[in-house]
C-alpha cells in the first residue's frame, strides 16, 4: 500500500516509494529505497521536498496517525495582490534561481559527460530540468537568465547551455507558443551545443585564435550534435533541428548548410539569437565579453544574421538595457543597470558610480529611473572597452 505523507513525518525504517518534487531537489541518485541511514533522513529534511510517498508493505516503521493532513501552501494565484507581487519579485526569485543554477550546471555536466563517453543522453533528465527552468522563468523571466551569465572558463559550456535554455523558454513564452513548444524550445536550448562534446578540449578551450583546420573542427559540432541526439531516440525533430541549424544566418552565410531566411525554422532562428547573445556577453579565455545593451545594439547592426522580428521580441524579453549594462545618464554620470522596470523598458534601476565630468568615482547609489519627478534619464549605452573599469561585473553582481 502506498501512502503519501509530509516529509516531517518521515522516519527511519520507512520504505521511500517516491519523492514528490523536482528530480534536481533531492540528493540521491535513486528515489526508491529503504531509509536506514540517519544522514539520509537529514539530507531529505533539508532538501526542500514537501511530501514523500512510502510503501507500507516494505516499511519497518508505519507513519503516526494524525487527525488531519496539513494544509497545502497557497498557490501564487490565490494570494492577495500585494503578496502575489512579492512572491513574483525579481529578488525573491533570484534566491531560488541561484540553487537552480548550481543544480542545473551539475546536471548538464553529467549529461554532457555521458555524451563525451559515447553514451546515450537521457531525454527524461533533460525534460525534467527544462521543467524546472520553465517554472523559474514563469515566476520571473530575468532571474535565471541574469544568474546564468555568471560563468567561469571551466564551466562555460555547461552554464551557456543553461542560459540558452532559459532564454529560449522566455522567448517562446513571449511569442505565445504552446506549452509543448515552450518545453521543446527549452530542450533545444539545453542541448544545442551537445556536439561540442565530440570536439577535443584543446581546440574547444584554446585561449588563442583558431587555425583554419581547428575552425573546421569547431564548425562540425552541429552535425556531431545531431548524431548524438539521434542516438538518444525519443526526441523531437525540432530539438534536433535547432542543434543542427543554430549557426545558420538569414542571409545564407551560416553553417552547416547555408540556409536562408524561411528555410531556417523559427526555432533555429530563435536559437541563433539566444546562442549569440549569451556568447558575446560572456567572458572567454580569448575575449572579454561585451556589455548586454552594447551586445543587443551590435546584433541589430549585423544585417542578414538574425530574423529582425524575433530579435525585436528577444529585446523585449531581456530589456533594452539588460541587467549589467553600462549607461551614461543625462547628469553625466555613469551607471550600471541592476534591475528592470516591467512597466517601462527605458527606466530601469541603475547603480550610479562614476562622474564623467570629474573622471572620479562617486559614492555608489541605486537610483530608480522611474521615480516621479526625476529629471535624470539614460542618455546612451556605453561600451565596456571605452572605459576599462576593472570592477564592472562586481558593480551589478553585488546588487543581486
Amino acid at each position: 500500500m502506498i501512502k503519501k505523507i509530509p516529509v516531517k513525518q518521515l522516519q527511519l525504517g520507512m520504505f521511500i516509494h517516491e519523492m514528490h518534487g523536482s528530480w534536481l531537489s533531492h540528493p540521491f541518485w535513486k528515489s526508491s529505497f529503504l531509509l536506514e541511514d540517519p544522514a539520509d533522513l537529514v539530507k531529505i529534511n533539508g532538501s526542500g521536498i514537501a511530501e514523500i510517498s512510502i510503501d507500507l508493505s516494505k516499511s519497518r516503521q508505519a507513519p503516526a496517525q494524525t487527525a488531519r493532513e496539513p494544509e497545502a501552501p497557497a498557490s501564487v494565484a490565490t494570494l492577495p495582490p500585494e503578496a502575489k507581487t512579492a512572491a513574483l519579485s525579481f529578488h525573491n526569485e533570484l534566491n531560488r534561481a541561484r540553487k537552480l543554477c548550481d543544480r542545473s550546471r551539475q546536471a548538464v555536466m553529467t549529461m554532457f559527460a555521458e555524451a563525451r563517453m559515447g553514451n546515450t543522453v537521457s531525454m527524461a533528465d533533460a525534460r525534467a530540468m527544462v521543467d524546472e527552468v520553465t517554472e523559474s522563468v514563469n515566476r520571473h523571466p530575468l532571474a535565471l537568465i541574469t544568474l546564468a551569465r555568471l560563468k567561469t572558463s571551466d564551466n562555460y559550456t555547461y552554464m551557456h547551455s543553461v542560459a540558452v535554455c532559459a532564454m529560449m523558454v522566455a522567448l517562446a513564452r513571449a511569442l505565445k507558443m504552446t506549452e509543448e513548444q515552450v518545453r521543446d524550445a527549452g530542450c533545444a536550448g539545453l542541448l544545442h551545443d551537445v556536439g561540442k562534446m565530440a570536439v577535443p578540449d584543446k581546440i574547444l578551450n584554446k585561449p588563442g585564435k583558431l587555425t583554419d583546420e581547428e575552425f573546421i573542427v569547431i564548425k562540425s559540432h552541429p552535425e556531431k550534435g545531431q548524431d548524438i541526439l539521434l542516438r538518444a531516440g525519443d526526441i523531437s525533430a525540432m530539438v534536433i533541428d535547432v542543434c543542427l541549424h543554430h549557426h545558420e544566418k538569414c542571409d545564407g552565410s551560416g553553417y552547416p548548410h547555408g540556409l536562408k531566411s524561411e528555410e531556417i525554422s523559427i526555432f533555429a532562428r530563435m536559437g541563433a539569437i539566444c546562442d549569440v547573445y549569451d556568447a558575446i556577453t560572456s567572458n572567454r579565455p580569448y575575449k572579454k565579453g561585451w556589455g548586454p545593451a552594447e551586445s543587443l545594439q551590435r546584433m541589430a547592426q549585423w544585417k542578414g544574421h538574425f530574423d529582425p522580428a524575433l530579435l525585436q521580441a528577444f529585446v523585449k524579453v531581456v530589456g533594452i538595457y539588460p541587467i549589467g549594462s553600462l549607461v551614461r545618464l543625462k547628469s553625466q554620470r555613469l551607471a550600471v543597470v541592476v534591475e528592470q522596470n516591467e512597466k517601462s523598458m527605458l527606466k530601469p534601476k541603475v547603480k550610479v558610480f562614476f562622474s564623467i565630468r570629474s573622471k572620479m568615482p562617486l559614492p555608489q547609489a541605486v537610483v530608480d529611473m522611474a521615480l516621479p519627478g526625476l529629471e535624470d534619464v539614460i542618455e546612451a549605452r556605453e561600451h565596456f572597452e571605452n572605459w576599462n573599469f576593472p570592477y564592472m561585473e562586481d558593480l551589478w553582481q553585488s546588487a543581486l
